[in-house]
Formats: C-alpha cells, sequence, structure tokens
C-alpha cells in the first residue's frame, strides 16, 4: 500500500528526504512544509551583480567518508557537476590552516616536517602524543566530553589548544560539554574497536559503505580536500526545489509553518497556522528539536521534554572585503581557542580557496539557534527519543541536524536514512 508523507522544514535534511522519497514507487504523495520564504535553511548565499558571492552559512563541503560520496551523488543526479569549484590537497587553502594565539598566527603543523619537530604553539612536537597515543589505555565510559577524552589521548596542551579550537569552529562550543560519542563518532568508535584513534584510523573501524558516483570517484582521484558550487552553496538546495518541483508526487509549501500535530491512530492530522488542515500516513521531521517539541500533542510530552533538552547556540557571521590582496598569510583561515577569545570562533580567507567568490562586501547575519549542541550523553537521549517513537507506535521519523551531525552532509544523509527507513532503498 502507498504512503503519504509530510515532511516538516525544508532545510537540506529535509529536502534530502523529499529528494529520495520522490523516487520510490511506495509513496503516493509527499508533501514538503516549509515555514519560511525559501528552502535549504542555513545553506544561504548572497549574490552581487559583480560576481561575488558571500556565504551566510556553510562556506564548503568536505568530499570524504560515506557522507561525503552521497552529497556528492546527489550532486552529479542534479546535474551540477559543471558548477563544482573543487579545492585540492595541494592547494594552500589545504595546506595552510592557522591558530590564533597570544596574539599571533601560527601555522598548523602538517607534512612530516612539522610534525617531527617543535612548531610554536606548541611545546613539543605533535609526533610525541601521536606515538603516546598508541600506548593510552582504552576508556571505559559509555560517553565522554570531547576534551576528557583528547586530553587522555593526545595530552592537555594539544587538546586545549587545537581540539578546542576545533569544537568553536565546527560546533561553535565548548570542548568541555560536548559529547565525544556524538561529535566525533568516527574517533571515538576508533578507540572502541582498535584500542587507540591512530590504530583505528590505520586499520579501520567499520563504518558506512555509499557506491561512489563518477563524481565522487573524480575528488578521491583528484583529492579534493573541499568543494563549493560557483553561485554559492545556495546553489544546492535551489537544484533541489526544482527537481522536486517536476515531480507528480511532491507538494512543496513556503510559509507553512505547523500549529500542532495530532496522531490519528493510523498516521497523522497537522494542523496548519493558517487553519488547514493536512492529513498523511508518516511524518519526518528536519525541524529543529525545540520546535518539533513545540508542536507535539500533549500526550507525547516526555518526547517533547527529550527534544527541548538539545540547546542550540546562535553565530553572527561578518562577510568583509578590502581592496586588493592584503592577506599576510595565504590559508583557509584561522581558529582562535577559547582562552584567546571566547566571542571570536575564527576567520576564514574565502578568497583563498575559492577566488571565484570575489567582488564587494559585507552584511552581518545573525544566524539564530543555528548549531545544535550535542552535550554528554546525547547518545542516550537519542536512543531513548527514539524508543519512545517505537514504543508508542507513532508513525515519526526523526531527521535533521539536531540528532546525528551537524555538517551538511550529515544533515543531507540524515535525510536518506529518514526516507530509507520508511521505504527502504531508493
Amino acid at each position: 500500500m502507498q504512503k503519504t508523507v509530510a515532511i516538516l522544514g525544508g532545510g537540506i535534511g529535509g529536502l534530502s528526504a523529499c529528494f529520495h522519497l520522490s523516487k520510490s514507487p511506495q509513496v503516493s504523495k509527499v508533501v514538503l512544509l516549509e515555514g519560511g520564504s525559501q528552502y535549504g535553511g542555513w545553506l544561504r548565499s548572497t549574490r552581487r551583480q559583480d560576481g561575488a558571492v558571500f556565504e551566510h552559512g556553510p562556506r564548503g563541503v568536505r568530499p570524504v567518508g560515506a557522507v561525503g560520496k552521497n552529497t556528492l551523488n546527489m550532486v552529479s543526479e542534479l546535474g551540477l557537476e559543471s558548477e563544482i569549484l573543487p579545492v585540492s590537497n595541494n592547494h594552500v587553502a589545504s595546506k595552510n590552516r592557522f591558530l590564533y594565539v597570544k596574539g599571533q598566527l601560527h601555522k598548523m603543523p602538517s607534512g612530516l616536517g612539522g610534525v617531527v619537530r617543535t612548531v610554536p604553539p606548541f611545546s613539543r612536537p605533535i609526533l610525541q602524543n601521536v606515538l603516546r597515543e598508541v600506548l593510552v589505555s582504552k576508556g571505559k565510559e559509555e560517553d565522554e566530553s570531547v576534551h576528557s577524552f583528547m586530553s587522555r589521548r593526545l595530552g592537555s596542551e594539544l587538546t586545549d589548544i587545537a581540539i578546542d579550537s576545533l569544537c568553536r569552529g565546527v560546533f561553535a562550543g565548548d570542548c568541555k560539554a560536548l559529547s565525544m560519542r556524538s561529535c566525533f563518532p568516527p574517533l571515538f568508535n576508533a578507540e572502541r574497536a582498535r584500542g587507540s584513534i591512530l590504530l583505528g584510523m590505520l586499520l579501520g573501524s567499520g563504518g558506512l559503505h555509499v557506491p561512489p558516483s563518477d563524481l565522487a570517484k573524480r575528488s578521491s582521484k583528484e583529492s579534493w580536500s573541499q568543494w563549493s558550487l560557483k553561485k554559492g552553496m545556495q546553489m544546492l538546495p535551489e537544484a533541489l526545489e526544482e527537481f522536486l518541483k517536476i515531480k507528480k508526487n511532491v507538494e512543496l509549501h513556503k510559509h507553512a509553518s505547523v500549529k500542532t500535530l495530532n496522531p490519528t491512530g493510523c498516521g497523522w492530522e497537522i494542523k496548519m497556522e493558517d487553519g488547514c488542515i493536512i492529513a498523511v500516513d508518516h511524518v519526518i521531521s528536519a525541524l529543529p528539536a525545540k520546535s518539533l517539541a513545540s508542536v507535539l500533542p500533549p500526550a507525547a510530552q516526555p518526547l517533547s521534554e527529550l527534544l527541548q533538552g538539545i540547546s542550540p547556540v546562535t553565530v553572527a557571521v561578518v562577510n568583509l572585503e578590502y581592496e586588493g590582496a592584503i592577506l599576510p598569510e595565504m590559508g583557509f583561515g584561522h581558529l582562535v581557542p577559547s582562552f584567546e577569545d571566547r566571542g571570536l570562533l575564527g576567520v576564514v580567507y574565502d578568497s583563498v580557496p575559492f577566488p571565484q567568490h570575489n567582488r564587494p562586501g559585507g552584511p552581518t547575519t545573525r544566524l539564530t539557534d543555528c548549531i545544535p549542541q550535542y552535550h554528554l550523553g546525547h547518545w542516550k537521549r537519542l536512543e531513548t527519543m527514539r524508543k519512545y517513537i517505537s514504543d508508542h507506535n507513532l508513525l515519526l521519523t526523526l531527521a535533521g541536524a539536531s540528532f546525528d551531525g551537524v555538517s551538511v552532509n550529515d544533515v543531507i544523509f540524515s535525510g536518506r536514512t529518514a526516507a530509507e527507513a520508511l521505504v527502504g532503498r531508493v
């Protein structure tokens, strides 16, 4: 029997779920409900008439791993191969990444020479930390903060400077509060499987497999470190919208805010803010956790309380342009550890990896509640939520950045996973 499915939230996760469901013969209709005026969530680009492109959110995507291949497979299917702007591993933006410590820029150690000798701001060679890591005993906790895990395995100095900065750059969060198991699952699983991060990376610790498209194979052959699109990352949700518009089994709705969700025993009744009611067999929510909590019925209060425990942070993005090439250092950009300046996360030198986006500049963009924080025990919260949904026979699937990864790749893959959990592989 064919299903009708509503997807709440038209960010990249919701679009991904819709993309995969639209290809399934098991689905008679997919209704995508987006409360705002455009699709794509935080994938937004400002394009100037003179060719400048300024990103409001993610500025590029990494092609590595199963989730990276999955995104490139989607890009290929959407016909965007000619719009790709790849950055190779030997590009200066890939090789040169900086830390701002004690008022100075320091290039992160790279290559054999960088790891065997002492390079500021570190007081000893990185190689010593790596070799020591193999000898550290395996942790026994079900979860651990990123700071605790990395201090135990790589030492406090490297953690306080480099790992702290990394967590601020990726999650805009505090490594002492973030969950290692949820934020860096490959490293957590490497220790579990092999007793060491290094051995896990060298020997493998299992994981997903996604058959690569020709584009994904090209990214591997050409050793891409990241990629963007000629007119900015917003091109991806725009291409998905165009793809879905012509699908007969898809309905796309903007300015469509959900007021309440009510289970009917055989599906859901969705009441919209404008008074309309939509009846469907299944709901995939790609909303932020707290937004979903606010529309669930009172009977689902235990689930709502769990969802409300996933807190996001707000980030300000400032795009600046200077006349001429004035960068004193060429590279990807620099990150700032929390002990240096708690208010500044880092600076990306966009003109180095993506000079095609150059020209005039500057508004400030406030990204309110944009990055969910996976605090200690996040995995257990997810497990409890999904068990509640199963035990109460709620025809609901969770997807999006609040749950299984905050990167563009992770969110796109979560949409695919949600779709395939409902209809199988498509």
